[in-house]
């Protein structure tokens, strides 16, 4: 049996926790119930409350606009509702926008990662709801790597940014519902209620759910995107092109400086478990190195359960920084700056491990995966494999 998303659960047994309210929905196109109805058409069409206006998150409500791209707010063709952009001018609503709603309703995925900006979003909305005195109703989402194994580093409070808003693991294995439980202890008189899943174990990672792959987002492609992004993603901070402007983002990682026969085989000498690459020619079509040709690889996940979702990405930057140290750049380091790369790391650590040839070291040091475990431990909403909540 398919898992039931928090929208099945909401819409099934439990619409008494909007009925009679005027209610503001912050959610995108892409966010579908089980049977692929978009949720916005969903919850506008019950009669039990009234949606009054529409929030998107980064990419808008149609999940539409380029990462990065400020959405201007407006109305959304399809409903007629106010649209108000939260990836614009403002990062959050104002308490103005939403003093005539009872209730904010989010829908939004998160990919299991700290660097996707949809939890941040969240924990803005949850803030302005407290300050307004309005309610705030979560529907939960599984975390499509699952929420068994963490991995990364915690944040350090100097490299807080847009991705990394929060000190947590990059990949935390918590859901949004869960998310949103621990932003919740931070936030004073937050009237938060999560709308959980039913049928989801934490040892569940999206080809367990039964449910059908969605893209969250313009660059998220498939389930195999999804579980290289904690280790991939890190290359945005850096000269290299992650695929950006390719069908592939995120699994094709390359530079014009870079023989890809020659980094896929020292990839795969590694021999790596669940993971292999395989050399490629690419030409992005826009982002960095647009119009360029390109030579680097494409990683194949093989078996999921059987590597970390970090360690193919950190490999693959050791590899380009052994075979390339000349031409590997990290932009911001040589200026003074702080580099992208360590607001993605959230430290400075991982940036100097690299230039040492010791990346990898960074997945050793389980003090962080151990402490977050425990501090989390008490908003945890779902089993574990054993069935141990």
């Amino acid at each position: 049996m398919a898992v039931r998303l928090g929208i099945d659960t909401l819409m099934d047994g439990r619409q008494d926790l909007l009925r009679g309210r005027r209610v503001g929905v912050v959610s995108n196109y892409a966010m579908a119930d089980s049977a692929l109805e978009p949720v916005i058409d969903v919850l506008t069409r019950c009669p039990a409350w009234r949606v009054e206006k529409l929030f998107g998150p980064e990419h808008g409500v149609t999940n539409s606009a380029r990462e990065g791209e400020h959405v201007v707010s407006g109305r959304d063709g399809h409903t007629g509702l106010p649209v108000y952009s939260l990836y614009g001018e403002n990062r959050r609503p104002t308490v103005d926008m939403v003093s005539d709603l009872d209730a904010l309703v989010i829908d939004l995925l998160d990919i299991g990662c700290r660097y996707y900006t949809n939890m941040n979003t969240v924990a803005n909305c949850m803030e302005v709801c407290a300050d307004a005195g309005i309610s705030c109703v979560v529907l939960d989402r599984p975390n499509p790597l699952g929420g068994a194994a963490r991995e990364g580093n915690i944040l350090r409070e100097e490299y807080r940014s847009f991705v990394g808003g929060h000190a947590i693991l990059v990949r935390h294995g918590l859901t949004m519902g869960e998310l949103a439980r621990l932003f919740a202890r931070g936030i004073p008189d937050s009237d938060l209620t999560v709308v959980p899943l039913q049928g989801w174990r934490r040892d569940m990672l999206h080809p367990d759910t039964g449910l059908p792959f969605v893209p969250p987002s313009p660059n998220t492609t498939g389930f195999s995107m999804v579980f290289l992004y904690p280790g991939t993603c890190l290359f945005e901070g850096t000269n290299v092109s992650v695929g950006r402007g390719t069908t592939h983002p995120f699994e094709v990682i390359g530079a014009p400086f870079v023989d890809g026969h020659r980094l896929a085989a020292w990839f795969n000498e590694r021999r790596l478990p669940g993971v292999l690459a395989r050399p490629v020619y690419f030409v992005p079509h826009y982002s960095l190195y647009s119009g360029e040709p390109c030579q680097g690889v494409q990683l194949h996940v093989t078996d999921p359960a059987g590597v970390e979702a970090m360690r193919p990405g950190l490999t693959l930057l050791q590899g380009v920084a052994e075979l390339y140290p000349a031409q590997l750049e990290f932009p911001g380091e040589s200026e003074g700056k702080r580099p992208f790369f360590d607001l993605l790391a959230g430290t400075d650590e991982l940036r100097r491990l690299v230039r040492e040839g010791r990346a990898l070291e960074f997945l050793l040091a389980r003090e962080d995966v151990d402490r977050f475990a425990a501090h989390v431990q008490d908003i945890l909403l779902y089993p574990d494999e054993g069935g141990v909540q």
